[in-house]
This record gives structure tokens, sequence and C-alpha cells, in this order.
């Protein structure tokens, strides 16, 4: 197993969807624009601005979203002031929708916010070292009391195996089909939940006797990389900035959460582990481990 230099704690927010677009598909007469053409932002700040209104149409009222949040913009320029306390992070849209001469337009900006603090640095110790099989290209792994189930990768190479920790013996194995590549796995509800690349859908494995119980498809996400699981919701990494909240029932990608330090969104999040209500996530290609608050 890899052994990490650095851990960071990285603040994230659930980001629920909100769509925002322009009345059909012609272009808005209005547009945001924010103090200063500033589009990235910390909590602790405002986001402040008005709307630009280049046709001198009539404006009735304007109300401005932050994802729910909303706040009435004030006349006579349509001035907003949105003070950032407990938003959510990442990449968001402000949206204004601007009642005009009997009309709504609607109009959106892209915006990026960011924790106010900068991650923690750890240093570690290692304790223990256990056997390995060199040639498995792990993705996934868990532990389940003292037994390892692991995941690996590669077409044609992928398999599921049960592996026991302390003398690297593999106990029970699964080959899966050549055109997929296997990738992270969780344990839940008795059942192994494990992940493929880029076939665009998971399988359900009974956890005793390893057989396919089912199989799950990607409705937004086009990759998988890693899980974990909280004993009530899951979580699925997908090799960009977002961690997908998984429907316990269904396995459907319902929300998401973005990884965003005090001034970066991050991505490539990989194999994903759940320890004491946090997120451990090793960066894809990096030397360090991530320890994120959901």
């Amino acid at each position: 197993m890899m052994k990490f230099k650095s851990l960071l704690i990285l603040t994230l927010a659930f980001l629920y969807f909100s769509c925002g677009s322009n009345s059909g598909s012609k272009k808005s007469h209005f547009s945001i624009k924010t103090d200063e053409n500033k589009k990235e932002f910390q909590l602790g700040e405002h986001i402040s601005g008005q709307i630009e209104n280049k046709k001198e149409l009539r404006i009735d009222s304007v109300i401005v979203y932050l994802n729910t949040e909303k706040v009435i913009a004030k006349s006579p320029n349509w001035s907003f002031d949105i003070p950032l306390k407990n938003q959510l992070l990442g990449n968001q849209t402000l949206k204004a929708e601007v009642f005009y001469e009997g009309q709504k337009d609607t109009t959106n900006t892209s915006i990026k916010i960011y924790n106010d603090t900068p991650p923690k640095a750890y240093t570690y110790e290692i304790v223990n070292i256990y056997p390995h099989d060199p040639k498995a290209y792990t993705q996934g792994l868990e532990f389940l009391n003292d037994t390892l189930y692991e995941s690996t990768g590669e077409y044609g190479e992928s398999d599921l195996r049960k592996v026991d920790l302390k003398t690297g013996e593999v106990l029970k194995m699964i080959d899966l089909d050549d055109s997929v590549f296997g990738e992270g796995l969780t344990i839940f509800n008795d059942q192994i939940i494990l992940l493929t690349w880029r076939a665009k859908e998971g399988y359900i494995y009974d956890l005793d006797t390893f057989e396919k119980k089912g199989t799950f498809s990607y409705n937004q996400s086009k990759e998988g990389w890693g899980l974990c699981n909280d004993g009530e919701h899951i979580y699925k990494s997908d090799g960009t900035e977002k961690i997908w909240l998984l429907d316990p029932e269904t396995l459907a990608e319902k929300d998401y959460i973005q990884i965003a330090t005090h001034k970066s969104i991050n991505s490539k999040m990989n194999e994903l582990e759940w320890v004491d209500g946090l997120i451990y996530a090793n960066t894809y290609q990096k030397d360090g481990v991530a320890i994120i608050n959901p």
C-alpha cells in the first residue's frame, strides 16, 4: 500500500442541483456584473454587484439567487450584496430573475467559492506493514473486521478478492469481464458495491458468496473511481471535483459535494475511506491523502 507524506483537510459543502438559464433559447437582455468583475470568492467575503441593463428596459424587480439563497436587488441600479457565511463551496452559479415590462428574463454567471482557511498539513507514522500481492493493481479496498476486500483494475485483469490481511493470502476471488476496468468498492448492507471505470455501471455482489446480485447505472457522472460509506450514505468519486452522494436504495447519483481549499477546487480523488466522520482520499498521481469534511 502507498505511504503518504501529508494529509490535507479540505472543507466541502453539499451542492444541490439548481438550474438557471435564459428564458427559452434567446439571449438575455440583461447580465450580472460583479464588483470589479470578480469571479472568485472566499467565505467571509461578500458577492456584490448589479444588473446591467444596456437596452434601458423598464425593470420592475430583480431576484438574485445563489443556489437556494435569494436576495432582492435594490433600485435604481438593481444592486445586490450577498455575504458569504456557510454557503456551498466550489463551482457555483449566480442567477438573476429580472421582471420587466410584464415579462421575466433570466441570466446567470459562473463563480467559484473557496474556504476561508488553508488546509492543515500532517506528518505520519508507519505502525505496521502487511504482505500484499505486488501484481494486484489495487483500485478499491475496505476492511471488514480482520479481512480485506479488494478490487483490482486493468482491462482483462480486473477482479474482486477477499484477502487475509496478516498473510496476504487470497481467500476468494472472481474475475470481472474482460471488457471492464474494475474500480473502487465498498461494503454496504452485507453487499459489495463495486464500480467500473468507463462502463458507466457498477455491480452488486453477495458479501459471502461473491454471487453477482445486480447492476446499477451512473445516471449523471461519466466514470467510476472510488467508493465509501458512512453506514447510511454511499459516496462516489468520478475523477472530477465532485464526490457524489448515492441513493442507498437505487444507488442513483442524487447530490454531490465539491472539494475546495482556500484557493483551489481539487479533482482526481481516487480511493475513498470513511474514518470517524471524515472521508480519506488519495489523489491520483500525487503523494498525499486528503481528509475531507463532508
